[in-house]
């Protein structure tokens, strides 16, 4: 059995998905059907899956909240990919994070916001922590291609106008949700969180790591980047 254990400064930041697993209320939870079963004598095991592909952690697609925004499956991976900086903030449950709650300069295209606000990511609830407009706005100015949060949304549970949401595909950005940044120092890292080729989907799971620089990576996504464009 291969061991799961990673390489000392990898993390995974995906939190498992389980049937316990938190969504949003009234969307698909997790559940595995098995179709065929080395227990009822088949030769094989064989599941089905049934979920919302908002789940653990995820990649929005723009889809997901502009009707004209693409499918997952149309993401330039190279947002997925490169270097990330994680930040702790420390403010009110429900609060948005604001500019001024940074203890720290942005210092890479890709920022992970860690709230704390959503520690059991088998138990929800609606005072989870999201981003301001204005902080959105400040990463996009300073060349933030990607935001991710360790909470279910970028947008507070409660709202109907998705704002954060809006803000980021104003800019084209991409977002990450529901990570698990827990026992993860602030700094930079390397993040690799491609989303799933789901055609037309309006997110995708993602297994998210965080691994040390890997400076020749951020460089081949640029180029990519530049020539996908």
């Amino acid at each position: 059995m291969a061991s799961t254990a990673l390489p000392p400064g990898w993390f995974d930041i995906s939190p498992p998905v389980s049937p316990t697993s938190a969504v949003f209320p009234g969307d698909t939870a997790y559940h595995s059907e098995a179709l065929l079963s080395f227990a009822t004598g088949a030769n094989l095991a064989l599941t089905t899956l049934h979920t919302t592909p908002h789940v653990g952690a995820h990649a929005d697609a723009p889809c997901h909240y502009d009707e004209r925004g693409v499918g997952i499956d149309q993401r330039c991976l190279t947002r997925y990919l490169g270097t990330a900086q994680v930040v702790t903030v420390t403010i009110a449950a429900g609060d948005r994070v604001q500019v001024a709650d940074l203890p720290v300069a942005v210092a890479a295209p890709r920022v992970l916001i860690r709230t704390g606000s959503f520690a059991d990511p088998d138990c929800w609830h609606n005072e989870f922590c999201s981003l301001s407009v204005a902080l959105i706005e400040s990463f996009a100015d300073l060349g933030v291609v990607l935001v991710g949060i360790d909470t279910p949304s970028v947008d507070p549970a409660p709202a109907k106008i998705l704002t954060a949401h809006h803000a980021i595909y104003r800019r084209d950005m991409a977002i990450l949700e529901g990570l698990d940044l827990r026992g993860v120092a602030d700094g930079l890292y390397t993040l690799i969180a491609l989303p799933l080729r789901l055609v037309d989907a309006d997110a995708s799971p993602v297994r998210a790591l965080l691994v040390p620089v890997q400076p020749e990576l951020e460089t081949s996504a640029l180029v990519a980047a530049r020539v996908d464009k």
